[in-house]
C-alpha cells in the first residue's frame, strides 16, 4: 500500500483494477489523467521514482482523452475478473481484446546487469498513455494463464482485488490493516451492543 495507491493485489493487473476505489461511499478514480498514471507507474515499480517524476512533468498538460483506452481496458478486465472469481470462464471478448493489444504493443526485452550476472527484463519506456496498454495486456495474460482462478479474489470489505499468496490460501481482506481491522472493530462494536441489550 502506498499513500496514493492501494498496491496490495500481488499482481500488476489486479493493482490496475484497484485504481478505481470507493472512498467515503463514492467511486473514486485514482487515474484521472496522465500525470497520475505516471505516478502509478512509479508506485507499482514499472518506473523508478525519477523516471515517474520526469514522465509526470512531460505528460502534465495532456487532456484526459488519452486515458480512455486504459479506463475501457480496466472496465473489461474488472468484469472478466469478477466472472473468474465466481467460477466462470474468461469471456471470449476479453481474450480477443488482449490478443489485439498484445499484437498492437509487442513486448521487447533488454539485458541488464543483475548482481554478478545478467538478467532479461521487459523494456518499458512509455511515450504516451497507450504504451501502457501493452504492459497491462501482458500482465493480464500472465494472470489468466499462470495464477489459479481460485487464488484471485475480491476483498470481503471493499472493491479491491488481490492474488492470494498466503500459505493457507485463506486470505479474505485486501489488507488486514485496512478492511480486516474495520471488520474486527465492527464485530467488536456489534458484540458490545448485544451484550448491553442482554
Amino acid at each position: 500500500m502506498t499513500d496514493e495507491f492501494p498496491i496490495l493485489g500481488n499482481q500488476l493487473t489486479l493493482d490496475f483494477l484497484n485504481t478505481e476505489v470507493v472512498v467515503d461511499g463514492k467511486l473514486t478514480e485514482l487515474l484521472p489523467d496522465a500525470t497520475r498514471l505516471a505516478a502509478w507507474l512509479g508506485a507499482v515499480g514499472l518506473l523508478t521514482s525519477s523516471q515517474s517524476s520526469q514522465l509526470a512533468q512531460a505528460w502534465a498538460h495532456r487532456d484526459a482523452s488519452g486515458m480512455e483506452r486504459l479506463w475501457e481496458l480496466r472496465d473489461s478486465l474488472r468484469s472478466a475478473i469478477l466472472q473468474v472469481e465466481s467460477g466462470k470462464p474468461v469471456p471470449q471478448a476479453l481474450l480477443d481484446l488482449l490478443n489485439r493489444l498484445l499484437l498492437e504493443f509487442p513486448r521487447t526485452d533488454e539485458l541488464v546487469r543483475s548482481g554478478s550476472g545478467l538478467a532479461r527484463h521487459p523494456r518499458f519506456a512509455p511515450k504516451s498513455e497507450n504504451d501502457v496498454l501493452g504492459v497491462l495486456a501482458s500482465s493480464a495474460a500472465d494472470l489468466l494463464t499462470s495464477v489459479p482462478a481460485d487464488k484471485i479474489r475480491k476483498c470481503k470489505g471493499c472493491v479491491c482485488h488481490f492474488y492470494d499468496t498466503s500459505k493457507k490460501g485463506a486470505r479474505i481482506w485486501c489488507s488486514i490493516a485496512l478492511c480486516g481491522n474495520r471488520a474486527k472493530v465492527a464485530a467488536f462494536a456489534l458484540r458490545n451492543k448485544a451484550e448491553r441489550k442482554a
